[in-house]
């Protein structure tokens, strides 16, 4: 049996949970025990009732679920109020982006716990499956929030990105053809904008093709076709992922100065450091600021604006990668499954994931040299 911790997320303006009720019957159900703190699933919209009815034991603060439980699950990374209650080799499984944040990457490194990110988890393929139903949600909410910042009384240009007949439509340049980029380009287009989407993989933009609309453009993305899109662009999307490490700067504070006064960017990479060089984190309650007249929005955890459907679709994702991790324990489980393995970025004090090293100059150890118990002497 595994002791299972849900404490409720701190993060300002964070509504969304790590478990639903239904995650809760099945790691009941697999033998499990769940200490869930009082509360935390109100932000989506379940009470404390349905924990209790699928078996969960309610506990009215974090420090009671931080102190005992082996495996801690969340959605956002620990802030800093919390990392004084992360035991030594405790198992901490959620979006940490430790590349966008020395002081996070050193909390952890210190505690000598094992950090396992949902974003660099990754299959065979390529695909990463714990950040996919967040990028899917990201990407079109990037679109939703930047249509409503590009209205006069929000301080944008007065655009409505659909225009209507006899009026042109406004133009949506999204940098990055993966998941965010895709649904973003899907939601911009359904909505009747100019779509110019960008991407350095030809591979991806010939793929994008059969799937894309009429109105979406799909180009090459070089440093001068970035320039020229962004100039007459009434909503800029940053949508660039590197795994586990922070995107390059694909718009520089030089760029701004030819873009349209009211024009806004939403740059979605803004967790692992953004692709916009003026972009910083901003929160829900205080989304926006301005430099050289563009709209920035810069919210680091999108999804949990929309925290009921974020949650079921986290959840669906993660649900079985947290039966593993508790029914076999986390060495194992990754032993059995690669994928699970690349989400490993820190075990006992050490950084294991390249991306994360390279970001702060750190050395970087092999996962594998963690995965089997020490022999005894």
């Amino acid at each position: 049996m595994m002791l299972i911790g849900v404490p409720k997320e701190i993060k300002r303006e964070e509504y969304r949970v790590a478990v639903t009720p239904a995650g809760v019957e099945a790691l009941t159900h697999a033998g499990h025990k769940v200490l869930f703190e009082a509360g935390a699933g109100h932000g989506s919209g379940f009470t404390d009732d349905f924990y209790a009815a699928a078996g969960a034991e309610l506990v009215p603060t974090s420090g009671e679920v931080w102190a005992k439980a082996d495996i801690i699950v969340k959605v956002k990374e620990p802030i800093e109020p919390e990392w004084g209650k992360i035991r030594q080799d405790q198992v901490l499984f959620t979006y940490f982006h430790f590349a966008s944040s020395e002081e996070l990457t050193r909390a952890l490194i210190d505690s000598k716990a094992v950090a396992i990110t949902y974003e660099t988890v990754e299959l065979p393929s390529g695909e990463l499956p714990l950040l996919t139903p967040m990028s899917e949600v990201a990407g079109r909410m990037a679109v939703q929030e930047g249509a409503k910042y590009l209205e006069r009384h929000s301080g944008g240009r007065g655009v409505l990105l659909g225009g209507v007949p006899g009026v042109l439509p406004g133009k949506v340049v999204i940098l990055g053809g993966g998941i965010v980029g895709m649904h973003a380009a899907l939601m911009a287009a359904g909505l009747g904008a100019r779509v110019a989407l960008l991407d350095i993989s030809l591979a991806r933009l010939r793929q994008l093709e059969g799937i894309m609309p009429p109105n979406v453009n799909l180009l090459y993305s070089t440093r001068y076709s970035v320039r020229k899109q962004i100039e007459d662009a009434d909503l800029v999307i940053g949508a660039v992922l590197v795994h586990g490490a922070k995107p390059p700067n694909l718009v520089l504070e030089e760029d701004l100065k030819t873009m349209k006064p009211g024009a806004v960017i939403v740059d979605v990479a803004v967790d692992q450091g953004g692709c916009v060089e003026t972009i910083r984190p901003t929160t829900h309650d205080d989304p926006i600021y301005t430099v050289h007249d563009v709209i920035h929005y810069g919210v680091a955890n999108m999804p949990g604006g929309v925290p009921r459907t974020s949650t079921l679709a986290l959840t669906n994702a993660t649900l079985p990668y947290v039966l593993t991790l508790a029914t076999k324990g986390w060495q194992a489980a990754c032993l059995a499954d690669p994928a699970l393995a690349l989400g490993v970025n820190i075990v006992d004090g050490h950084v294991t994931y390249p991306g994360v090293a390279e970001a702060f100059g750190l050395a970087c150890s092999r996962v594998e040299d963690f995965l089997h118990p020490a022999p005894r002497v």
